[in-house]
């Protein structure tokens, strides 16, 4: 027991007058104390942790011997490239076998009716319908070695992954087609792959592949219809020497003519994924089973610290499976066992599809992203709730940068709430590639999804990505490091004074993603890898400090000005579309002119907040599209922007014009991957661009 004399040096009342104190508190003052003390006790205990980086994120790789200055990820066994994840996962009919496996024959594929919930095939239901029609392909005398390729012509649906998975299953090699190629190349995609039988989704894709064999020699046989087709249109194909029949009579032929399953190896073909191109004939980048599950294997690899998969995951599938991405990202589904819910084939729709389906993992294109953010902003419609907003983003920001990331804190109950139940509530895992994003849509969105948010880079040449964010590491403006499946080089661009002494220039990549060519054009091939197996992406990178990259330039798109100036309109455009005013910029410079010009699209869902904000200015879209001041305020914000991002001064437009309706790949003007069409942009607005150096005065 305390004695007087100790409680006396202390300075606290002796123990008479302590007693004296207590029992003087009334009993709402206690209980308030206590509601503190318990209140303090459960936010101790509950506060959340940061998690640990996936390594040390001031070195994400390291120099590689050779003097090459080539680097690769940290989280690579020595020098050994990673080719597959699962030993029983080498190729994807075995991923397959090993999703079934682990999930316990758990939901696969799913799909629904408007309105109505998923609907679910199990992992053997979808086995047993990818047997049936492999046998019918068989049937239909397709083999491993004579006639392999397959076409698949849809849109994204489960009967598209069971086509595919057919052709894993029987040693065969599927071509994705996508109508947004056109009809002139979709006819030299199938004379070029000799394309024998094509799966298509409905009539309208049926009736293309008619128009592109009409009155000509061709190699299609047969088209199988997901849909029943009525016997006008089984007529027409006779008439063409096609049999056309459902993807139901095809399964039953299958099954009345069963064939035991053909496993590929590693090494053997199983895409062959013609990419769009922005000018000439599509090229068929030829992709092995070692390829995708190599890509698929890395992303695991990096992904296995911070958010590791498992077969209680569910992802929405919308961008298109005609691409690598989305067919990476369903790799890696299914070998966990997870599930795979498809969106109902109209993108006004996702967002009902997202509520319904509760994805766990969320791919996306910087597209939606850009869309997401102003949706965002536009309803922060007053000064206090843009503060709000602002203030909720710092403190999330501030939160992720010390490595929590979640989505229960008071700004997400306040704040980010709608945001995160307008995806369905429980995605934990985002990933964007395909096109550049904005370092300040990034971070915004990283904090108000709160979930694990990562950035690729790569291109179908190399399965789909090189390089990635790590966990972790949530810092924006940059692609990541090398995936531990390969290596990445920069190279000389001496012309544009890039220098890989400097940590800079071409990226280029070598490892088992890398594709094995071009299908029949080994001019081409040779012209995209080298003799020593490294791919040159055409992309111009910039070591970083702690060893991740960044992408800087466009190589291909380069040209040069009346006084010898280089330029590279895609830097420029990047750094310009950071204007909030500013959905779309296409930058055009002349060789005969000796400034550059540009063509503006104004963001319809934040054009006017902005000039109403800057300009004090009201109306509608068109209207102010066709306003002077708005033309002129526009012009400024680009140039400040350009001077903030470092551009010389050959390097600002001096004039713009201003189009008020967004470039697609409806209209032509960009890619099925949203790049833009630079050849067709520059045509369609010729008689802009020559007004533009009409008007300037030098």
């Amino acid at each position: 027991m305390l004695s007087q004399e100790f409680l006396q040096k202390l300075r606290l009342p002796d123990l008479e007058d302590v007693s004296q104190y207590v029992s003087n508190i009334s009993t709402p003052m206690l209980v308030s104390m206590g509601a503190v003390a318990a209140a303090t006790t459960y936010y101790l205990a509950t506060r959340p942790k940061p998690l640990p980086p996936a390594c040390d994120l001031s070195m994400q790789s390291v120099e590689v011997a050779g003097g090459e200055f080539a680097r690769k990820s940290v989280l690579m066994d020595g020098d050994t490239y990673l080719t597959h994840y699962y030993d029983d996962g080498k190729t994807m009919y075995e991923c397959l076998l090993r999703g079934a496996r682990v999930s316990n024959n758990g939901p696969c594929l799913g799909a629904r009716k408007p309105k109505q919930p998923y609907e679910w095939m199990s992992y053997k239901e979808v086995i047993e319908r990818a047997e049936n029609l492999g046998s019918a392909f068989l049937h239909k005398e397709h083999s491993k070695t004579t006639d392999p390729f397959i076409g698949i012509f849809s849109q994204n649906r489960p009967e598209w992954t069971i086509s595919e998975l057919a052709c894993y299953t029987y040693s065969l090699v599927s071509v994705p087609l996508y109508d947004t190629l056109g009809t002139e190349a979709i006819t030299y995609i199938i004379d070029k792959a000799a394309i024998a039988t094509i799966v298509c989704d409905v009539v309208d894709k049926v009736n293309l592949v008619l128009e592109c064999v009409k009155d000509r020699e061709h190699c299609v046989k047969t088209i199988v219809l997901m849909e029943t087709p009525s016997e006008d249109l089984v007529s027409r194909g006779q008439q063409a020497g096609i049999h056309i029949l459902s993807m139901q009579e095809m399964e039953a032929l299958g099954k009345a003519n069963h064939r035991p399953p053909v496993p590929p190896r590693p090494e053997d073909m199983a895409v062959i994924c013609f990419t769009s191109g922005t000018t000439g004939n599509p090229k068929g980048a030829m992709l092995t089973h070692r390829n995708i599950v190599s890509n698929c294997s890395a992303f695991i690899k990096v992904a296995e610290v911070r958010c590791p998969m498992s077969h209680r995951d569910v992802h929405i599938s919308f961008l298109p499976l005609a691409h690598m991405f989305e067919r990476v990202v369903q790799g890696v589904m299914i070998v966990h066992g997870a599930s795979i819910g498809y969106f109902q084939g109209d993108i006004r729709l996702l967002s009902d599809d997202l509520t319904t389906l509760k994805p766990t993992v969320f791919p996306v294109v910087p597209r939606l992203l850009n869309r997401m953010y102003d949706k965002i902003f536009g309803q922060a419609n007053t000064t206090l709730k843009r503060w709000l907003l602002g203030f909720a983003y710092r403190r999330k920001e501030a939160e992720i940068m010390r490595g929590i990331v979640r989505r229960d804190s008071i700004w997400d109950r306040l704040i980010f709430r709608k945001v995160q139940a307008s995806m369905g509530g429980r995605v934990r895992l985002m990933l964007t590639g395909a096109a550049p994003i904005s370092p300040t849509v990034l971070s915004f969105l990283r904090a108000a999804v709160g979930c694990q948010f990562y950035e690729g880079y790569g291109q179908t040449e190399c399965t789909a990505g090189c390089s990635i964010t790590s966990p972790g590491d949530w810092t924006a403006g940059h692609v990541g490091a090398p995936l531990p499946c390969n290596l990445i080089k920069l190279v000389d661009v001496a012309e544009m004074n890039y220098l890989a002494a400097n940590g800079e220039g071409e990226v280029c990549v070598k490892g088992p993603n890398v594709f094995q060519g071009y299908l029949k054009d080994p001019e081409k091939t040779a012209e995209t890898v080298d003799a020593d197996g490294w791919l040159h992406t055409g992309d111009i990178g910039k070591w970083l400090p702690n060893g991740t990259l960044k992408i800087v330039d466009r190589k291909k798109h380069i040209f040069k000005l009346a006084q010898g100036e280089y330029i590279a309109p895609e830097k420029i455009e990047n750094i310009y579309t950071r204007s909030d005013a500013v959905a779309q910029v296409f930058v055009h410079g002349d060789s005969l002119q000796a400034c550059l010009v540009a063509v503006v699209v104004p963001d319809p869902d934040f054009l006017s907040g902005w000039t109403k904000r800057n300009l004090g200015l009201e109306g509608s879209y068109e209207e102010l599209c066709n306003r002077a001041e708005v033309k002129a305020a526009i012009l400024e914000d680009l140039v400040r922007l350009g001077k903030e991002g470092g551009l010389k001064s050959f390097e600002q437009v001096k004039a713009i014009c201003i189009h008020s309706e967004q470039f697609s790949i409806e209209n032509g003007l960009l890619t099925p991957t949203l790049k833009a069409k630079r050849n067709e942009l520059r045509s369609y607005f010729r008689s802009q661009i020559d007004e533009l150096y009409a008007g300037i005065k030098l």
